[in-house]
């Protein structure tokens, strides 16, 4: 097939952004979208492999998840076009320019899996505010807008992720002590106040 344009060949934009601010900004924008996919990837992986009490509503948590993450994406692809520049589409390119590492292969225990999720979106997170800051200051106000209203529901889905990871639920009741998934000095912690309230 004929090329029409090269993927890094800018070819100008209807919405009066400098060529500088839009080259800079896309490059910031190319790094999210190679990024969302990743997590989108591994959102799939983990709806997929989820299993024990809390199945069903891990499932559809996931899935809610990379369904949110699915339109994050295509809105900052969108926006990269609207900017004048192709996205990175091939996932070989895709994984040289993200700055998430996808989970490898195999398995893991749900406490690993959900994480790795939640590391990652506050890799993420970390990574959106450093783009939003640099839209305001090249004053590209609707990239850091849409930047900022991605940033709200990453935070979003870091917390809920927090919630999944608390150390009270009924599955620790029935089938764990609380020590199973504490830190040592937590658990040794947890232990002595145990018997203090014993004694008293």
């Amino acid at each position: 097939m004929k090329k029409v344009r090269e993927k890094n060949e800018y070819e100008g934009n209807p919405v009066g952004l400098p060529k500088e601010t839009a080259t800079a900004m896309a490059k910031e924008l190319d790094r999210h979208l190679a990024s969302f996919i990743v997590l989108y990837h591994q959102y799939h992986k983990h709806h997929w492999l989820v299993e024990g009490p809390q199945f069903r509503d891990l499932h559809l948590f996931f899935e809610e998840h990379y369904t949110e993450i699915h339109e994050q994406y295509d809105a900052i692809a969108e926006r990269l076009t609207v900017m004048g520049y192709c996205p990175t589409c091939h996932p070989a390119n895709q994984l040289k320019i993200a700055y998430l590492e996808h989970e490898e292969e195999g398995e893991f225990r749900i406490r690993e899996m959900l994480n790795k999720d939640m590391d990652d979106e506050k890799t993420i997170a970390v990574e959106l505010r450093k783009s939003i800051k640099k839209a305001f200051e090249m004053e590209d106000f609707a990239t850091k807008s849409l930047l900022e209203g991605i940033l709200l529901k990453t935070e979003d889905r870091c917390h809920h992720i927090e919630h999944f990871l608390g150390e009270d639920g009924l599955s620790i009741g029935l089938i764990a002590k609380p020590e199973d998934i504490m830190e040592d000095g937590e658990a040794d912690e947890s232990k002595s106040k145990l018997k203090k309230k014993a004694k008293a």
